[in-house]
């Protein structure tokens, strides 16, 4: 019983934590560029292991409570990936990324680190899936059973972005070359962009609908 729960935890997280994220893309370069990874993979693990504890600890409905806060977080969270997105377009167009990943400029450590967790905590989503999705599901299974799901869903967690950051090395070949680093930024940039319009949607359909006819 308890092992079927912590699989069942781990397919629902690695679910929710392997579709593509401005966090995984995140991990991804850097991975790639082998520039503080363990700190990056670390954060991330640690980062979602605690949002999945205080879900399962039942603390995803303060989240609901908030809707402000989410809010906030939303908005907060649009202005990083726009700023993040428009910082990896001008690399794209300038062609000024790590050349050999590992050989570039060296990234302050405390850079990488605030990066990584506003990456986290500014978006809105990661409390949904990790403290309410997750905490709500983890409530079908009972006593010692729920907190088997909770560890199964941090396992998955563990997993995946050990997986992304160190993995990524076995992509330098590819990485050497200097075109490819402008298309992995262009598609970075992209991406950020995009994730900051979906972040702002709700809000720009809400106002649209307050506009005079």
């Amino acid at each position: 019983m308890l092992l079927s729960s912590a699989a069942a935890g781990f397919v629902t997280s690695a679910g929710l934590i392997i579709a593509i994220g401005a966090q995984n893309a995140f991990v991804l370069r850097q991975g790639v560029q082998r520039s503080h990874v363990g700190l990056v993979v670390a954060v991330c693990m640690a980062s979602d292991m605690a949002l999945i504890v205080y879900g399962v600890a039942g603390m995803g409905a303060l989240v609901l409570a908030w809707p402000q806060l989410l809010q906030g977080l939303r908005f907060g969270g649009a202005a990083f990936l726009a700023c993040y997105g428009l910082l990896a377009a001008h690399r794209a167009w300038r062609g000024t990324g790590a050349l050999q990943p590992g050989q570039g400029q060296p990234q302050s450590r405390r850079r990488v680190l605030l990066a990584c967790l506003a990456f986290t905590f500014l978006n809105p989503h990661v409390y949904l899936d990790t403290m309410v999705l997750i905490g709500t599901i983890s409530t079908r299974y009972a006593g010692t059973a729920q907190w088997a799901f909770g560890l199964g869903a941090c396992l998955a967690s563990v997993v995946w972005f050990s997986a992304l950051g160190f993995g990524a090395r076995f992509l330098q070949p590819v990485f050497r070359n200097r075109h490819a680093w402008r298309v992995l930024d262009a598609c970075i940039a992209v991406f950020m962009l995009v994730m900051c319009g979906l972040l702002l949607l709700p809000h720009l359909r809400w106002a649209a609908t307050k506009q005079p006819h």
